[in-house]
């Protein structure tokens, strides 16, 4: 028997790595993304690569990608 499993948030993939997480953008606080602080200048970066959501690890990497321009 499957045991149905529910999440509280949505459940998405990175767009970058598709790598699944769970978004907790209604609480941003204790989203795996808040972990990572970025510049204006990083995030503005990062848009004009990405549109949706990415995880921690993907923002990571393309804030260092951006540090190393």
């Amino acid at each position: 028997m499957h045991k149905q499993v529910f999440h509280k948030h949505e459940v998405i993939q990175c767009e970058r790595c598709r790598t699944t997480f769970e978004c907790k953008a209604n609480s941003y606080t204790k989203c795996q993304c808040s972990k990572v602080q970025l510049t204006i200048n990083e995030v503005q970066y990062v848009s004009e690569l990405y549109d949706g959501c990415l995880c921690a690890n993907c923002l990571l990497e393309l804030q260092q990608e951006y540090q190393e321009q």
